[in-house]
């Protein structure tokens, strides 16, 4: 079984206490299908556990197939610059079936940010170097595709369903903080 080799640390986006009996990192891609079918299970996980989950968020974008993935998780990483990774997280995987540099675009200003700097800080790379850390953290922790998650550091082989995620979650072994 692989363990996560990069430990969860104030760089990453986490949500839920820091104290948590589980920490759940996901390594997602923002253009995967199975990505954006499982994020309203992960929603609904973070209530069913209310308390008992640290959920992390990490970047995996298979840039082979999915040509807008990077692009979107640089733009999380500029809306995280501003404090709102979560609001745009969530909204680019609501938005999924039409994700591209227009929807990105349009969801900076939604929220507030400015879509001109959104574009310039894009254009420039300016998170691409954070992004492709995580990508490099999964590589090294066995991840071979999306979506992929470590329970308490092991990853979990099963199905993403809504009751083998929460049986998963039921049964994490007591491990150190990750």
């Amino acid at each position: 079984m692989s363990t996560l080799k990069v430990p969860v640390s104030l760089g990453d986006h986490t949500r839920g206490d820091p104290s948590a009996r589980v920490t759940m990192v996901e390594y997602g891609d923002y253009e995967c299908p199975y990505c954006g079918l499982v994020h309203p299970v992960v929603e609904a996980l973070r209530k069913a556990f209310p308390g008992d989950i640290r959920f992390v968020f990490r970047h995996f974008p298979l840039t082979q197939v999915h040509r807008n993935a990077e692009v979107a998780a640089e733009a999380a990483e500029f809306a995280g610059a501003h404090l709102r990774f979560w609001e745009m997280h969530d909204a680019i995987y609501e938005n999924q079936d039409r994700l591209g540099l227009p929807l990105l675009l349009t969801l900076a200003a939604a929220l507030s940010l400015s879509d001109a700097e959104l574009q310039d800080d894009l254009a420039e790379g300016v998170y691409r170097q954070k992004v492709r850390s995580d990508f490099a953290g999964g590589v090294r922790s066995g991840v071979n595709g999306t979506p992929t998650f470590f329970i308490n550091g092991l990853r979990h082989d099963g199905s993403y369903d809504f009751s083998a995620l929460a049986e998963a979650i039921a049964n994490a072994p007591i491990r150190p903080a990750v």
